[in-house]
Protein backbone atom coordinates (compact mmCIF):
# COMPACT_ATOMS: atom_id res chain seq x y z
CA UNK A 1 0.00 0.00 0.00
CA UNK A 2 1.08 3.57 -0.60
CA UNK A 3 2.26 5.20 2.14
CA UNK A 4 0.23 8.76 1.12
CA UNK A 5 -2.51 6.14 0.59
CA UNK A 6 -2.04 5.43 4.10
CA UNK A 7 -1.52 9.16 5.25
CA UNK A 8 -4.46 10.24 3.69
CA UNK A 9 -7.17 7.82 5.94
CA UNK A 10 -5.75 9.05 8.86
CA UNK A 11 -5.51 12.53 7.92
CA UNK A 12 -9.43 12.42 7.48
CA UNK A 13 -9.87 11.39 10.88
CA UNK A 14 -7.32 13.18 12.87
CA UNK A 15 -8.73 16.80 12.83
CA UNK A 16 -10.36 16.37 16.11
CA UNK A 17 -7.71 13.38 17.38
CA UNK A 18 -10.23 11.36 16.41
CA UNK A 19 -12.84 12.23 18.85
CA UNK A 20 -10.46 12.27 21.77
CA UNK A 21 -12.77 14.77 23.77
CA UNK A 22 -15.85 13.55 23.04
CA UNK A 23 -14.63 10.11 23.97
CA UNK A 24 -13.71 11.41 27.36
CA UNK A 25 -16.62 13.09 28.08
CA UNK A 26 -19.06 10.41 27.20
CA UNK A 27 -16.95 7.35 28.57
CA UNK A 28 -16.72 8.87 31.91
CA UNK A 29 -19.94 10.66 31.89
CA UNK A 30 -18.33 14.36 32.58
CA UNK A 31 -19.68 17.68 31.30
CA UNK A 32 -17.78 19.66 29.17
CA UNK A 33 -16.40 22.08 31.98
CA UNK A 34 -15.68 19.26 34.35
CA UNK A 35 -13.48 17.37 31.37
CA UNK A 36 -11.67 20.84 30.71
CA UNK A 37 -10.98 21.08 34.06
CA UNK A 38 -9.45 17.56 34.57
CA UNK A 39 -7.18 17.89 31.59
CA UNK A 40 -5.83 20.93 33.09
CA UNK A 41 -4.59 19.78 36.63
CA UNK A 42 -4.62 15.65 35.52
CA UNK A 43 -0.40 16.53 35.10
CA UNK A 44 -0.05 17.87 38.49
CA UNK A 45 -2.14 15.46 40.40
CA UNK A 46 0.07 12.42 38.87
CA UNK A 47 3.32 14.03 39.74
CA UNK A 48 1.87 14.20 43.50
CA UNK A 49 0.60 10.92 43.13
CA UNK A 50 3.95 9.35 41.94
CA UNK A 51 5.85 11.46 44.59
CA UNK A 52 3.61 9.84 47.33
CA UNK A 53 2.86 6.51 46.66
CA UNK A 54 5.74 5.43 43.73
CA UNK A 55 7.64 2.31 44.31
CA UNK A 56 9.93 0.92 41.80
CA UNK A 57 9.37 -2.55 43.53
CA UNK A 58 5.75 -2.04 42.74
CA UNK A 59 5.62 -0.25 39.45
CA UNK A 60 3.01 -2.64 37.93
CA UNK A 61 0.91 -2.04 41.09
CA UNK A 62 1.28 1.36 40.84
CA UNK A 63 0.44 1.58 36.76
CA UNK A 64 -2.57 -0.87 36.95
CA UNK A 65 -4.24 -0.16 40.17
CA UNK A 66 -3.69 3.27 41.71
CA UNK A 67 -3.44 5.45 38.51
CA UNK A 68 -6.74 4.81 37.49
CA UNK A 69 -8.65 7.30 35.24
CA UNK A 70 -5.50 9.77 35.73
CA UNK A 71 -3.55 8.52 33.03
CA UNK A 72 -6.79 9.17 30.46
CA UNK A 73 -6.90 12.99 31.75
CA UNK A 74 -2.80 13.18 31.75
CA UNK A 75 -2.56 11.57 28.30
CA UNK A 76 -5.19 12.87 27.14
CA UNK A 77 -4.00 16.70 27.91
CA UNK A 78 -0.61 15.80 26.39
CA UNK A 79 -2.41 14.50 23.06
CA UNK A 80 -4.72 17.49 22.81
CA UNK A 81 -1.90 20.11 23.38
CA UNK A 82 0.66 18.54 20.97
CA UNK A 83 -1.40 17.88 18.11
CA UNK A 84 1.00 18.27 15.32
CA UNK A 85 3.82 16.08 17.19
CA UNK A 86 1.49 13.65 17.17
CA UNK A 87 0.36 13.28 13.94
CA UNK A 88 4.65 13.26 13.09
CA UNK A 89 4.15 10.27 15.13
CA UNK A 90 1.12 8.96 13.37
CA UNK A 91 2.86 9.72 10.09
CA UNK A 92 6.02 7.32 11.09
CA UNK A 93 3.66 4.74 12.16
CA UNK A 94 1.71 4.98 8.57
CA UNK A 95 5.21 5.10 6.83
CA UNK A 96 6.42 1.56 8.43
CA UNK A 97 3.58 -0.28 10.31
CA UNK A 98 1.91 -3.07 8.37
CA UNK A 99 0.34 -6.51 9.14
CA UNK A 100 0.10 -7.71 12.95
CA UNK A 101 1.19 -4.02 14.70
CA UNK A 102 1.64 -4.98 19.16
CA UNK A 103 1.10 -1.57 20.49
CA UNK A 104 2.63 -1.74 24.34
CA UNK A 105 1.60 0.14 26.82
CA UNK A 106 -1.13 1.69 24.18
CA UNK A 107 -2.45 4.25 26.87
CA UNK A 108 -5.29 6.13 25.55
CA UNK A 109 -5.02 4.26 21.79
CA UNK A 110 -3.96 7.18 19.65
CA UNK A 111 -1.94 5.00 18.02
CA UNK A 112 -3.47 1.96 18.54
CA UNK A 113 -6.53 3.76 16.61
CA UNK A 114 -3.57 5.19 14.09
CA UNK A 115 -2.15 1.86 12.96
CA UNK A 116 -5.65 0.26 12.61
CA UNK A 117 -6.52 2.87 10.05
CA UNK A 118 -3.87 2.32 8.05
CA UNK A 119 -4.84 -0.33 5.34
CA UNK A 120 -1.55 -2.42 5.05
CA UNK A 121 -1.96 -2.93 9.11
CA UNK A 122 -3.95 -6.09 9.72
CA UNK A 123 -4.62 -6.35 12.92
CA UNK A 124 -3.77 -4.27 15.72
CA UNK A 125 -3.23 -5.96 19.66
CA UNK A 126 -3.41 -2.93 22.18
CA UNK A 127 -1.90 -4.33 25.45
CA UNK A 128 -1.99 -2.10 28.29
CA UNK A 129 -2.14 -3.28 32.19
CA UNK A 130 -4.32 -0.70 33.41
CA UNK A 131 -8.44 -1.62 33.27
CA UNK A 132 -9.54 1.70 32.99
CA UNK A 133 -7.41 2.53 29.70
CA UNK A 134 -8.41 -1.05 28.20
CA UNK A 135 -11.91 0.01 28.62
CA UNK A 136 -11.73 2.94 27.21
CA UNK A 137 -9.75 1.99 24.02
CA UNK A 138 -12.40 -0.95 23.54
CA UNK A 139 -14.98 2.20 23.51
CA UNK A 140 -13.00 4.39 20.87
CA UNK A 141 -12.87 1.20 18.79
CA UNK A 142 -16.10 0.61 18.54
CA UNK A 143 -17.31 4.12 18.56
CA UNK A 144 -14.90 4.40 15.20
CA UNK A 145 -16.02 1.22 13.71
CA UNK A 146 -12.17 -0.59 14.11
CA UNK A 147 -13.22 -3.34 16.71
CA UNK A 148 -13.05 -6.01 13.80
CA UNK A 149 -9.38 -4.74 13.61
CA UNK A 150 -8.03 -3.71 17.30
CA UNK A 151 -8.06 -6.46 20.15
CA UNK A 152 -7.44 -5.67 23.61
CA UNK A 153 -5.32 -7.07 26.33
CA UNK A 154 -3.66 -6.84 29.49
CA UNK A 155 -0.21 -8.91 28.92
CA UNK A 156 1.71 -9.49 25.41
CA UNK A 157 -0.07 -12.69 23.98
CA UNK A 158 2.22 -15.48 24.37
CA UNK A 159 4.43 -16.89 21.93
CA UNK A 160 3.02 -14.74 19.11
CA UNK A 161 5.26 -12.74 16.54
CA UNK A 162 4.18 -9.29 15.36
CA UNK A 163 4.97 -7.31 11.78
CA UNK A 164 5.24 -4.26 13.73
CA UNK A 165 5.62 -3.11 17.28
CA UNK A 166 5.20 0.39 18.70
CA UNK A 167 5.30 1.79 22.62
CA UNK A 168 5.64 5.17 23.37
CA UNK A 169 6.32 6.67 26.18
CA UNK A 170 6.29 3.39 28.05
CA UNK A 171 10.27 2.14 28.10
CA UNK A 172 10.90 5.06 31.39
CA UNK A 173 8.32 3.45 32.93
CA UNK A 174 10.02 0.17 33.25
CA UNK A 175 12.49 -1.00 35.99
CA UNK A 176 14.57 -2.99 33.17
CA UNK A 177 13.82 -1.14 29.43
CA UNK A 178 16.81 -3.79 28.25
CA UNK A 179 14.80 -6.75 28.86
CA UNK A 180 11.89 -5.10 27.68
CA UNK A 181 13.47 -4.39 24.20
CA UNK A 182 15.10 -8.06 24.03
CA UNK A 183 11.32 -9.35 24.56
CA UNK A 184 10.56 -6.93 21.89
CA UNK A 185 13.38 -8.39 19.50
CA UNK A 186 12.16 -12.19 19.98
CA UNK A 187 8.65 -11.37 19.13
CA UNK A 188 9.33 -9.57 15.93
CA UNK A 189 9.44 -11.42 12.71
CA UNK A 190 12.69 -11.16 10.92
CA UNK A 191 11.64 -7.96 8.61
CA UNK A 192 9.82 -6.42 11.18
CA UNK A 193 10.42 -2.79 12.35
CA UNK A 194 9.93 -1.08 16.23
CA UNK A 195 9.07 2.11 16.82
CA UNK A 196 9.56 3.12 20.01
CA UNK A 197 10.31 6.46 22.21
CA UNK A 198 11.42 6.83 25.46
CA UNK A 199 12.30 9.53 28.45
CA UNK A 200 14.88 8.74 30.88
CA UNK A 201 14.45 11.75 32.85
CA UNK A 202 12.65 12.84 35.96
CA UNK A 203 11.65 16.47 34.98
CA UNK A 204 13.54 19.97 35.80
CA UNK A 205 11.20 19.87 38.65
CA UNK A 206 10.64 16.17 39.60
CA UNK A 207 7.63 16.47 37.91
CA UNK A 208 8.18 12.93 36.41
CA UNK A 209 9.45 10.94 39.86
CA UNK A 210 7.67 7.46 38.16
CA UNK A 211 10.49 7.98 35.32
CA UNK A 212 13.71 5.90 35.39
CA UNK A 213 17.03 7.81 35.03
CA UNK A 214 19.45 5.47 36.58
CA UNK A 215 23.03 6.00 34.71
CA UNK A 216 24.00 1.84 34.29
CA UNK A 217 20.27 0.78 33.48
CA UNK A 218 20.26 3.94 30.91
CA UNK A 219 24.02 2.84 29.67
CA UNK A 220 22.53 -1.12 29.36
CA UNK A 221 19.89 -0.03 27.30
CA UNK A 222 21.28 1.95 24.37
CA UNK A 223 23.70 -0.64 24.29
CA UNK A 224 21.09 -2.97 23.85
CA UNK A 225 19.49 -1.17 21.21
CA UNK A 226 22.48 -0.70 19.49
CA UNK A 227 23.80 -4.13 19.45
CA UNK A 228 20.63 -5.51 18.18
CA UNK A 229 18.87 -3.36 16.24
CA UNK A 230 19.54 -0.90 13.37
CA UNK A 231 17.91 2.65 13.24
CA UNK A 232 15.78 3.17 9.74
CA UNK A 233 15.68 7.41 9.23
CA UNK A 234 13.19 9.12 9.20
CA UNK A 235 12.41 13.09 8.70
CA UNK A 236 9.85 13.67 11.26
CA UNK A 237 11.42 16.32 14.41
CA UNK A 238 10.00 14.04 17.22
CA UNK A 239 12.08 11.76 19.95
CA UNK A 240 10.18 8.55 18.33
CA UNK A 241 12.46 6.27 16.42
CA UNK A 242 12.27 3.61 14.22
CA UNK A 243 14.29 0.40 14.05
CA UNK A 244 14.65 -3.55 12.55
CA UNK A 245 16.41 -6.12 13.25
CA UNK A 246 20.12 -6.82 12.62
CA UNK A 247 20.25 -9.55 10.31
Amino acid sequence: MNTLSAISCLQAAWANSFDLKQHLQTFLHLDAESLEMKLETAQEQLTKLGKRDFDWEKAAAFYRDQVGELYLFELGAWHLRSHDYIEDTLRLIADHAQGRVLDFGGGIGTHTIGAALCPQVEQVIYCDINSISRDFVRYRAEQLGLSDKIIVCGEIPTNETFNTIVSFDVLEHLPDPSQQLLQFHQMLKAEGKIIVNWCFFKGFNQEFPFHIDDPEVVNTFFKTIQSHFIEIFHPYFITTRCYRKWN
